[in-house]
């Protein structure tokens, strides 16, 4: 048992040289690869043939032989009385899932110039899907002016919110022509916040030195190992207070009506309290906005996505191995332990 218990360990190590080996090849053939400039591609899902084929399972599930004869019939015959489903509006849907740094902006950009480019103003519409709990402002700036670009061709904008759109989400979702939310969606949080943590006393406690030099009176506030002094303090606040008020500003002029000084005190609220205050219009869910216009509209969900390079590949199976084979070998082992 022993005997074997060595020879596993020298498979074991032997397996972990030539996958460490096969790595570094791999991994630099794919580095001499030139990319494509293409990093990515428009997909589109029919979302109106999805409903209805739910709609048919179901029936089909349901009825009775005679009752679906009858609904096939009638079918048939609103088939031919329908417009014909190429001179139907329609209603573009985007999904925006957003982090702390807003890195989604970079497919909705695409998703958006995709939408903009062949939207007929006069009659389609876009929905927008939008979760986020905020993030950094530059980030969520920039994701609310790719929103602004929709609005500016004169195509109407409707965001839905299912479950929170607060601070920088928020800041989104208040460019749309329509903000519709779940019950119990959280939404507001009009308000900027900015926390550092100061190991300072921790760096004086042993003995070490921390030198910092700027030039510029305000070119660094509030510092990580440096000792903050209150005229730093009371700049950053004056910083922080501005990118508030630009906050209220932006949010003030998508939303005219709205009682800025009341709703921007940083305060979150769910959705049918946020109804009362002017935050959102109407209470629904995504789901029911989707079937409100599935028989008026052809329905399109549009979505970029991002194509993985050659070293992102080798990389993702070259991990996978390693934990397989790992585990595997694990197994083994331990079978072999006496």
């Amino acid at each position: 048992m022993e005997f074997l218990y060595e020879y596993g360990l020298f498979l074991a190590k032997t397996a972990t040289f030539v996958i460490a080996a096969a790595a570094v090849i791999l991994i630099s053939v794919a580095a001499a690869i030139k990319p494509k400039s293409k990093k990515g591609e428009i997909e589109i899902d029919d979302i109106s043939e999805q409903l209805d084929d739910l709609k048919n399972d179901f029936i089909a599930s349901t009825f009775s032989k005679k009752a679906l004869k009858a609904h096939h019939k009638a079918q048939k015959n609103d088939a031919k009385k329908s417009t014909d489903e190429q001179s139907k509006p329609r209603l573009y849907v985007l999904d925006f899932n957003g982090s702390m740094d807003a890195h989604e902006v970079d497919s909705l950009r695409e998703e958006i110039t995709a939408i903009v480019a062949i939207a007929d103003p006069k009659q389609d519409k876009v929905l927008v899907r939008l979760e986020s709990g905020g993030g950094v402002v530059h980030g969520y700036g920039l994701a609310a002016s790719q929103l602004q670009r929709i609005k500016n061709r004169g195509i109407h904008l409707t965001v839905a919110i299912d479950k929170v759109a607060a601070s920088g989400g928020y800041m989104m979702a208040c460019v749309a022509d329509e903000i519709v939310a779940a019950p119990f969606a959280i939404v507001g949080s009009i308000g900027v916040i900015a926390q550092i943590p100061n190991f300072n006393k921790i760096l004086k406690k042993n003995d070490v030195d921390f030198e910092q030099i700027t030039a510029g009176e305000f070119k660094r506030t509030l510092t990580l190992f440096g000792e903050n002094t209150d005229k730093a303090r009371e700049k950053f606040k004056e910083e922080i207070e501005q990118t508030h008020d630009l906050f209220k500003q932006f949010v003030s002029s998508q939303r005219p009506s709205l009682d800025i000084n009341l709703v921007a005190t940083g305060e979150h609220w769910f959705a049918t309290q946020a109804l009362e205050k002017g935050l959102v219009d109407t209470i629904e869910t995504s789901d029911d906005t989707l079937l409100k216009y599935q028989d008026e509209r052809q329905i399109y969900k549009i979505k970029y996505k991002v194509k993985k390079s050659l070293s992102d590949k080798l990389a993702i199976g070259l991990s996978n191995t390693v934990n397989k084979t790992g585990i595997s070998l694990l197994s083994r082992l331990k079978g072999l332990n006496p």
